[in-house]
């Protein structure tokens, strides 16, 4: 068995041979998702996730030159299964499941390839990519509507703990000059998306096993709930002393950006802790 670096000239030709094939077979599914991560606010974080997940696989890039090369039938069952999927969907006119098996067609042709010790190596890298295909709308929208209705709950009584009289009905908040609509678009399900992708980015650097990184994905669920729910109230409380022109444009747009930088910061630290936890307990 060789290692990466004892490849031939031979071998990397037929490997960069048959990922052609696989990047031209899957091609025509490509502008379509590129057309949505440009059309959607909720998909703009697809252009970075294969930078990300090529930098996670450059990374990596010691521990492939040391491991060693061989074919796995595993791999084959696998890309075989894809290709079926891929086919049968995009005859149906399936975007979603046809691009998961883009990414799992790739992740079955490189184990087929290169075997299991790469495989385990590039998985993470590989399986990162899932996170540019975008969500299928009647998914989001089943979601969306009750975090909406939650978000709208819990920020009417934060409002309410500031002394402001503030009444609610469904997603409206009604003021005493004012009134605002906790949209599709503030449920919070954007936050919830771009830092569960984060913090799956994060939990690769960990240097604890699954279990911390599981909890740190879990975590960004709750962490994207509560920073759009501040914002939420923040806006309420703003309505009610200058009118609702603060909940558009620019300030509705800025204060996004802000309460997503929170949620990161957030994020950021709970990472640091835990690594810095898993040092002192090697110590």
């Amino acid at each position: 068995m060789k290692t990466c670096t004892e490849l031939s000239g031979k071998d990397k030709l037929k490997i960069l041979s048959l990922l052609l094939v696989w990047a031209a077979l899957f091609a025509p599914i490509c502008p379509e998702m590129v057309r949505e991560w440009l059309g959607h606010s909720d998909n703009s974080h697809g252009f970075l996730v294969p930078v990300m997940a090529g930098y996670f696989a450059w990374n990596r890039k010691s521990q492939l030159n040391s491991a060693t090369i061989s074919s796995s039938w595993n791999g084959c069952v696998v890309l075989f299964l894809s290709l079926v999927v891929y086919v049968l969907s995009f005859a149906g006119g399936l975007a979603f499941t046809a691009r998961v098996a883009l990414v799992l067609s790739l992740f079955g042709l490189l184990w087929c390839l290169l075997g299991n010790q790469i495989i385990r190596i590039l998985a993470f890298p590989i399986l990162f990519l899932l996170f540019m295909i975008p969500v299928p709308y009647s998914l989001l929208s089943l979601v969306s509507a009750p975090l909406q209705l939650i978000a709208t709950k819990i920020s009417a009584h934060l409002i309410g703990a500031c002394s402001i009289p503030v009444y609610r009905e469904g997603n409206m908040l009604y003021f005493v000059v004012t009134q605002l609509e906790v949209a599709e678009a503030c449920s919070g399900i954007r936050s919830i998306m771009s830092l569960s992708m984060l913090a799956f980015a994060f939990g690769s650097f960990l240097r604890d096993g699954w279990k911390n990184r599981i909890v740190l994905v879990l975590l960004a669920i709750p962490i994207a709930m509560a920073a759009n729910i501040i914002r939420i109230a923040g806006t309420g409380v703003l309505a009610h002393f200058y009118g609702d022109k603060v909940a558009r444009g620019f300030l509705h747009e800025f204060s996004g950006i802000v309460v997503f930088a929170f949620g990161l910061v957030v994020m950021v630290g709970i990472f640091s802790l835990m690594n810095r936890k898993r040092g002192a307990n090697v110590k």
